[in-house]
């Protein structure tokens, strides 16, 4: 009995377009999948890092202003307003900024969060930063001049245990702000990436 090696009975290759068909299918599915948990990292990672950020602006205004407020011997108003800016209103705003992300943040299926429109809502509100970030230099120079006699350094360091905050200086905290907003664009176009264009 001979038999035709070359000869593909009509059924058998439908068969296989069928099985290619279903293997292309579940790439696609995997590649949504993988799409949707990129895509959720992300959302996470923007959640996370406001959550944290908020704690920093807290432990910034609790634990540092409102402790040199009460010393009045050692700080002028003029040198707290140099060395903090505009940080309080950062604060406030943020706080707003943060309850209405969560709104928007789906616990379920973070992947399917829609948190593009609050960054429009607050568009005009990230312009205080401009204010911080223009006075930060001036900031870091009040603060070395404070800095080179002990008895600030001391008094820093206490607040900052008194809050419990975490061992980072105090001129380390005032950068917080600059970073975070030179941070917005990163995060949003990484977002992006794992968006669809149809969203």
């Amino acid at each position: 009995l001979r038999v035709n090696q070359e000869e593909v009975p009509e059924n058998c290759s439908s068969i296989q377009d069928e099985e290619q068909d279903a293997d292309i299918s579940k790439h696609r599915q995997k590649i949504a999948e993988n799409k949707d948990q990129m895509r959720t990292n992300v959302i996470q990672e923007i959640m996370n890092t406001e959550r944290v950020y908020i704690k920093h602006l807290k432990d910034i205004c609790e634990g540092y202003i409102r402790q040199c407020r009460k010393h009045t011997g050692m700080f002028t108003t003029a040198q707290l307003s140099t060395i903090f800016g505009n940080i309080e209103d950062i604060y406030k705003f943020q706080r707003k900024f943060l309850k209405d992300l969560e709104k928007q943040y789906n616990k379920e299926e973070p992947h399917l969060s829609e948190i593009g429109s609050c960054f429009l809502q607050h568009v005009q509100g990230f312009a205080i930063y401009s204010e911080y970030c223009n006075n930060h230099p001036s900031a870091c120079n009040e603060l070395s001049k404070l800095m080179k006699q002990g008895k600030y350094r001391h008094f820093f360091e206490a607040c900052r245990l008194l809050q419990q905050m975490i061992d980072i200086a105090i001129d380390g905290f005032l950068l917080t702000p600059v970073q975070k907003i030179c941070k917005y664009p990163l995060q949003l176009a990484e977002l992006l990436k794992y968006t669809t264009q149809e969203h």
